[in-house]
């Protein structure tokens, strides 16, 4: 495991000091693209408040993720899918064979 080190990043204007240990590259494009979602939002609701923007930001970000997560379920749910029935006709062509049938091991 990498050792923790502090990186400074500036979201929407304040410098934070950020203890991690991931990569410096990734934290920043981390910051990079919150200020670019804060700036998104800050341009489409005209709003002052700070708060307001990064709870709307916040709430963004979090959809994106969790569409991303059920897209990801889809597409898994689709290779299992796809897998057995690839499964199932290879089995069906060497059946006959003396070659062994394929098991899936789940």
């Amino acid at each position: 495991m990498k050792e923790e080190q502090v990186v400074q990043i500036k979201v929407f204007g304040q410098t934070f000091s950020v203890r991690t240990d991931a990569e410096t590259d990734h934290v920043r494009a981390v910051a990079e693209y919150v200020n670019e979602k804060m700036d998104e939002i800050l341009k489409k609701t005209k709003s002052v408040s700070t708060l307001n923007v990064a709870i709307l930001t916040a709430l963004n970000i979090a959809d994106d993720l969790l569409k991303e997560r059920e897209q990801r379920k889809a597409l898994l749910k689709e290779v299992e899918i796809r897998s057995k029935d690839l499964v199932e006709k290879i089995n069906l062509r060497m059946s006959g064979k003396e070659a062994r049938k394929i098991q899936i091991v789940e």
